[in-house]
């Protein structure tokens, strides 16, 4: 088992940038894929970004390609999530995510979940 403990939200006005961080508990946290998802108010959980175990692989929501970019560490048990060029419509939660298996971008796959970190972007 992994918990999940994102960090890094917070207000930014629009055009500005954020990093967060997903710090993960437990010896095997290389053995996991591990995603970022967002949900914003009233609408349901969305896909972000993955990266593969070893970080070797990515993939991105088309929404946010060009503006976002998901790195791990695997020594210091962390994945991160660098938005850059931040609009209004990427106020939301953040929530990274863990799974068994390979590179997926459905929220269902995941196994493993933080509690989020809160985005705001001001217009």
């Amino acid at each position: 088992q992994v918990q999940l403990v994102e960090s890094g939200g917070g207000l930014v006005q629009a055009g500005g940038s954020l990093r967060l961080s997903c710090a993960a508990s437990g010896r095997t946290f290389s053995s996991y894929t591990m995603g970022w998802f967002r949900q914003a108010p009233g609408k349901e959980r969305e896909f972000v970004a993955a990266i593969s175990r070893s970080g070797d692989s990515t993939t991105y929501a088309n929404s946010l390609k060009g503006r976002c970019k998901i790195s791990r560490d695997n020594d210091k048990n962390t994945v991160y999530l660098q938005m850059n060029s931040l609009k209004p419509e990427d106020t939301a939660v953040y929530f990274c995510a863990a799974r068994w298996g390979p590179l997926n971008d459905y929220a269902s796959t995941y196994n493993y979940w933080g509690q989020g970190t809160h985005v705001t972007v001001s217009s």
